[in-house]
């Protein structure tokens, strides 16, 4: 198989992002060339791939293993690009590795991965299904708004998982079916492999045999499903053309009616593609999607909305373009629009808080927007009398920060000292009083000096008038709701 490609790690706005670029796009309209333009486009296996997808709808699929309960933002391109082949038309499927999960990819990691237990696995493969019937109903409703020429014959994924027909086959079958179609001296070459022979621990036989599962998922689906096209993180490509040789092979072995028509002048390496996804990396060289090391998971449940939106908010100048681009739907002459009234101005964080608006209406719903946009304004703004508290609620829900007392009783006519000992916010009344008497406590960004001071009902802010936000140095909040 010939692939025109050629290898250029380079350095953009201050993330490295490690692309072998494919031939150059076509200026065309077309899908790949807009995913190209996006910067959603590492490496393909033909250059025939943007001739494929513009003449037919074609069948298309992303993998994702349930190594844990959640996906986190490291997922969310794969299954962006997976969005932006639904909405024009095409065939998605997104596979669950209920099987490759049980085993680990080896690609990216220097060590052996644990393996989970079944008990674990069950858990993780729910929780993902679930996860990833939610990201497409919510990505398509927000499609929908932001590109509705294009969504009009929008395909909602099919939803796999490939212990379906791995659960009832044997060693035998496996070798006999997969593994005789597969040459070691090949497995060998692959990046996941090769790196970890030259290490100390090596590989286990079980990791070294996990291109052969991939191979095998994508087969199936093209057998079954009439699957196309593979899609991944650019640590997937040799997986991803183990899959394609694996078919080529397997049809040529049978001689079906697909390598039938090679002798009429069609390339089986034409019938099937690979299309990968650059690794985004933060300038300390972690991947992207990390907040002081750890996963931003796309689980409200494990990341809140509000610390999701915060991730998008922080981002550099430097580097808000291109996430833009990647990472939502928005028209190339919005994010030009976007970035110019940005640049006007960059203390407002204008494009900051687009990208984060747009990537939690993405993931999270338009709801999410307004709850964490919410806890923003009362956690950083000044003024939050525009706040209704049941969005601020919402946003602070299971969050230590939210004080929602029971009755008013509760809270009015108490000293602030003692409302904040009372309900845990700090160890005792005295160590409030000592923040307060060194200039470091405030009441609705109001320094407060009296330690004797009160919750009074003119100090109930919001819609509502049900409010107050206590803040005792920088950044340590206390939001207290009245019913």
């Amino acid at each position: 198989m010939q692939h025109q490609l050629f290898h250029k790690p380079i350095r953009l706005n201050g993330y490295r992002l490690l692309r072998r670029y494919a031939s150059t796009a076509s200026a065309s309209s077309s899908l790949v060339a807009e995913l190209n333009g996006r910067g959603l486009v590492a490496q393909t296996t033909s250059q025939n791939l943007e001739k494929i997808c513009s003449e037919q709808p074609i069948t298309v699929y992303c993998g994702v293993d349930p190594s844990a309960r959640s996906l986190h933002i490291g997922n969310l391109l794969p299954l962006i690009t997976l969005l932006h082949f639904g909405i024009r038309g095409h065939r998605p499927i997104a596979l669950i590795g209920g099987a490759t999960g049980s085993i680990g990819d080896p690609g990216g990691r220097a060590t052996e991965r644990k393996l989970l237990s079944q008990e674990e696995l069950a858990v993780n493969e729910e929780g993902i299904t679930r996860q990833v019937h939610r990201f497409f109903k919510t990505a398509t409703a927000y499609a929908e708004e932001r590109r509705p020429q294009s969504t009009s014959e929008a395909q909602s994924p099919t939803v796999v998982n490939n212990i379906t027909w791995f659960r009832e086959m044997g060693m035998l079958e496996f070798l006999r079916t997969v593994g005789k179609h597969a040459k070691v001296n090949t497995m060998l070459s692959r990046d996941s492999v090769s790196s970890r022979l030259n290490a100390s621990q090596g590989i286990s036989f079980t990791e070294f045999t996990y291109q052969l599962l991939q191979a095998h998922d994508f087969y199936t689906l093209n057998k079954e499903y009439g699957c196309r096209l593979q899609i991944g993180g650019s640590d997937q490509w040799g997986n991803i053309v183990a899959g394609i040789d694996m078919i080529q092979r397997r049809k040529t072995a049978t001689g079906s009616s697909e390598a039938t028509e090679q002798a009429e002048g069609a390339k089986l390496e034409d019938e099937v593609f690979g299309l990968t996804i650059p690794l985004l990396t933060t300038p300390s060289g972690e991947k992207f999607g990390k907040s002081a090391g750890n996963a931003v998971w796309l689980d409200s449940e494990l990341t809140s909305v509000y610390d999701f939106y915060q991730y998008f908010i922080r981002q550099p100048d430097g580097m808000v373009r291109q996430l833009l681009s990647m990472f939502t739907l928005l028209s190339q002459e919005k994010i030009d629009e976007t970035m110019t009234e940005h640049e006007a101005d960059p203390s407002k964080r204008i494009a900051q808080r687009t990208l984060a608006r747009e990537v939690t209406e993405l993931v999270h719903g338009k709801d999410a927007v307004r709850q964490a946009e919410a806890a923003t304004s009362v956690l950083f703004d000044s003024d939050i009398g525009h706040l209704a508290s049941e969005d601020v609620v919402a946003a602070f829900a299971k969050d230590p920060r939210l004080v929602r007392l029971s009755s008013k009783e509760d809270g009015l006519g108490v000293p602030l000292t003692k409302l904040l000992a009372k309900n845990g916010r700090v160890k005792s009344r005295s160590e409030a009083e000592r923040v307060l008497k060194t200039g470091g406590f405030y009441l609705n960004s109001v320094r407060v000096t009296d330690p004797k001071r009160i919750l009074t009902e003119e100090d109930l802010v919001g819609q509502d008038k049900k409010m107050a936000v206590v803040r005792m140095g920088s950044d340590n909040h206390t939001v207290i709701v009245l019913p």
